[in-house]
């Protein structure tokens, strides 16, 4: 398997004191309170580390910081700088580029975009399993939720963003329906981003029960208060093609439980086969030796396509271009 290096921060590494006090601010802390409070990671991750630390809370609360707040300070600032310097070059070797040709990509996201045009705060449930909770990942600071997260805030630097890690390992439709409730609707999200039906796959579960459970949740959120849906389908794996039919049916369900409901989709099947078969990177580029999880690349690159996607849609809201949510855009992920 390739040792590819996390991928670049640039706006951290132009602006490392700025990005440095940008991790301890009080809307920082808030977003780790909310991320503690709300999160359920899967055994093996922490949902966001940025949440155990206590540079965020400590520093924000006093003007006057002690020898050992100001010390507390410095470390912060290196780890932003560690992780700038870490994470510097994911893409060098291999870049992260969309599907050519225009893959189908997830829709207009009207709810979280314009929150984020009229500068309020913003807040997105990464709803799944262990894709989700970021298993294969070198560190927390590299699973999708926190890649995603980091992205939008540098688009949006003056904006609060949150993105909560509810993935939690081992779980499909049937298990996450149980925490839907507590875990997704309560939180009162603009955005949730549903990973679901690798492991209904793996299970040899009937994609059809699978689908009909998803849009029974699909149903449940919008009711609750109109948030922008986004389903992600199963990964493009060995793991996971050697169930073939099985595969191909839930990708193809799940795109129809989208169109019925009216939420977005991101192929992330399509995408990953893209990947390999017509931009001919290795599968071992992107997936760990379990032939299931996607390594730091994989991760970052399904993390910056999705963001892109959110990016465009506050543009489009921004120029005055509200495409309802339930128009099938397509267009360059």
């Amino acid at each position: 398997m390739s040792s590819l290096r996390p991928f670049c921060l640039t706006a951290w590494l132009a602006a490392s004191a700025a990005a440095a006090l940008l991790v301890l601010t009080p809307a920082s802390q808030s977003r780790a309170q909310v991320q503690a409070a709300q999160t359920t990671p899967a055994p093996q991750q922490s949902a966001n580390p940025a949440a155990a630390s206590p540079s965020q809370t400590t520093v924000a609360a006093t003007s006057q910081p002690s020898a050992e707040q100001r010390g507390i300070t410095a470390r912060a600032i290196d780890k932003v700088k560690q992780v700038a310097k870490s994470a510097g070059d994911i893409f060098s070797r291999v870049p992260c580029l969309a599907p050519k040709g225009g893959a189908k990509a997830m829709g207009s996201l009207p709810h979280v975009a314009s929150k984020l045009v009229a500068g309020q705060p913003v807040v997105i449930v990464a709803f799944g399993s262990s894709s989700t909770a970021g298993y294969g990942a070198s560190s927390p600071e590299f699973n999708y939720p926190n890649r995603l997260a980091a992205q939008l805030r540098r688009q949006y630097p003056t904006a609060d963003i949150t993105v909560i890690n509810a993935g939690v390992g081992g779980e499909d439709a049937p298990e996450m329906m149980k925490r839907l409730q507590t875990q997704v609707i309560d939180v009162h999200p603009d955005m949730v981003i549903w990973q679901v039906g690798t492991n209904a796959v793996l299970r040899n579960l009937d994609p059809g029960d699978t689908a009909k459970l998803v849009e029974d949740g699909i149903s449940r959120i919008q009711a609750a208060g109109g948030a922008d849906v986004v389903l992600v389908d199963p990964q493009y794996s060995p793991a996971v093609n050697q169930r073939k039919e099985s595969a191909g049916k839930m990708v193809k369900l799940l795109g129809k439980v989208a169109e019925l409901r009216h939420v977005g989709i991101f192929p992330r099947f399509e995408v990953m086969r893209d990947w390999h078969e017509n931009q001919s990177i290795p599968v071992e580029s992107f997936v760990i030796a379990d032939g299931l999880h996607m390594n730091d690349w994989g991760y970052a690159c399904f993390a910056q396509l999705l963001g892109d996607d959110i990016i465009r849609s506050v543009g489009q809201i921004k120029l005055g271009v509200n495409v309802p949510a339930d128009v099938r855009t397509y267009r360059p992920m």
